[in-house]
């Protein structure tokens, strides 16, 4: 466990930025669970950031990079080594405007709601499936998101990763294996960036594409509740909510985590919930969907953190 002398020891000159010690994650999770990260360095630049991935690697201490925290599980006994947030990256700039497409570069600490208001503001389109999707831009590309027949691999050109060597690579969308729900984003690196291109369109017809997806998402997704979104994958050819629904799942609790009655596939931190009781409750669910179905359901939640 990497302490606050060690830190200051290890990084005396070559960071700038927060840093918090046994942060809890619930803090920084949608679900509002989560057991205490040993570090959780918010860092403000690109060396700030290169500096702790090349102290991981020379001194052995694990990272996990993280986003807006949303899609994410953290266990009770909380996340080993350095937590690395790039909040404070939320850069987005125009690189090119040629004949009807825009290309924009985006920071992979944008929310991914700030870059979908854009385009509603500037009549950019290709990418209205995505409004009320939590989260930031870098979490979106990691496990390419993607809603109503949108996904964020659709508009991506390429992504700048960061490796434990400090390193930074551009890679093109071809490369990154982008595929339902995951990537082939390589262990031990960081997204830092992504070119991104959309399409020039009537702002108004956008904007009313934009506004449509949302009132449909909050008709049918406890959006306002503490959730991590979809807990499991669907299944090819059917949804995993209504087979978690047709088994008879629909408000099945565990601890202070529930089934949500609106939508199966969320799960609702309903008060002071544990990591323990959202995995005991995925367990269940499965079973159930498993006995009535015969069908396996895949996490799309990632479960991260000592047990």
């Amino acid at each position: 466990m990497i302490n606050e002398r060690q830190w200051r020891e290890f990084l005396s000159d070559g960071y700038e930025g927060d840093v918090k010690f046994m942060e809890p994650m619930r803090n920084h999770t949608s679900l509002r669970i989560g057991g205490p990260a040993d570090v959780y360095a918010i860092p403000q630049d690109l060396l700030s950031a290169r500096n702790v991935l090349t102290i991981s690697k020379e001194k052995e201490i694990p990272f996990m990079p993280i986003g807006g925290g949303t899609n994410l599980l953290c266990r009770d006994g909380g996340i080993e080594g350095i937590v690395i947030s790039l909040n404070s990256f939320r850069r987005i700039e125009v690189v090119e405007e040629k004949d009807g497409e825009i290309t924009l570069f985006v920071e992979s600490g944008t929310p991914l709601q700030k870059l979908v208001n854009l385009s509603k503001e500037k009549g950019y389109t290709g990418i209205e499936g995505l409004a009320g999707i939590p989260g930031s831009v870098g979490g979106a590309i990691a496990g390419n998101a993607g809603a109503f027949g949108y996904e964020i691999k659709s508009v991506l050109i390429s992504t700048a990763l960061m490796n434990v060597e400090g390193r930074i690579k551009r890679i093109r969308i071809e490369d990154l294996g982008l595929d339902y729900r995951t990537s082939n984003i390589p262990a031990g690196s960081i997204i830092l960036s992504a070119n991104i291109r959309l399409r020039k369109d009537i702002p108004e017809d956008v904007a009313n594409r934009i506004d449509g997806f949302l009132r449909e998402k909050r008709e049918r997704q406890p959006i306002s509740e503490r959730s991590a979104g979809c807990v499991f994958k669907n299944p090819e050819g059917t949804s995993a909510g209504r087979l978690i629904d047709e088994a008879g799942c629909k408000g099945m609790r565990v601890g202070d985590v529930e089934v949500s009655p609106m939508h199966t596939n969320f799960f609702i931190n309903r008060g002071e919930a544990k990591a323990s009781d959202f995995i005991r409750l995925m367990e269940a669910v499965k079973s159930k969907v498993m006995e009535v179905f015969g069908i396996e359901l895949e996490p799309e939640i990632r479960i991260v953190g000592r047990e």
